[in-house]
């Protein structure tokens, strides 16, 4: 097996869904940060750019390929797409949620959603999972962080949780590695 199906066949830390994104930027910069930290990226039709073999070479994409990116018709073929298990395991993201990201138990394997970068996830997402709400903290009269940014940081919190809880493991260069979870 080569490095990238080995990347490709182990198990995410944690499944990151995008509802609807609309910047390729954002997208760009998150598909880093799952390669980057072994999560699997999800996205949510309908985009607001364009996913194929040409669109992701000439915007500078060369790592696509070992995201594994799944894309979704929407929102209820993406949570039949994780299984039964990750109803009770996703975490909204959304600066509306009263609950902090900090006191949040997150688990690996679990799917972190985030919104639209404009409107965030729509009130029919948000009410069906009303307990399941998190945002990160922010000064007061701040409207929100850049979406990377926000996806970044929750995935690093979860690691961080998940180091502690010793289910995952660094080598001496701080690297991640299949041997390393558990």
């Amino acid at each position: 097996m080569d490095a990238d199906a080995a990347l490709l066949a182990r198990p995410a830390h944690f499944h990151i869904v995008l509802h609807q994104p609309e910047i390729p930027n954002n997208t760009g910069n998150i598909g880093r940060t799952c390669v980057a930290t072994g999560c699997a990226l999800h996205l949510v039709h309908p985009l607001g750019f364009d996913t194929d073999e040409k669109a992701c070479r000439r915007a500078g994409l060369d790592y696509w390929p070992r995201l594994g990116v799944r894309e979704h018709t929407d929102w209820d073929a993406c949570v039949e797409a994780l299984g039964e298990r990750a109803a009770p395991r996703l975490w909204l993201l959304s600066t509306r949620a009263t609950r902090c990201v900090w006191d949040a138990d997150l688990r690996l394997g679990d799917a972190l959603v985030f919104g639209r970068e404009t409107t965030g996830l729509p009130d029919e997402i948000l009410s069906r999972y009303p307990d399941r709400g998190l945002r990160l903290p922010m000064m007061p009269g701040e409207r929100s962080l850049n979406q990377a940014v926000s996806v970044c940081s929750v995935v690093y919190e979860g690691l961080r949780q998940a180091r502690s809880r010793g289910e995952i493991r660094l080598d001496p260069q701080l690297r991640f590695h299949p041997e390393c979870r558990g």
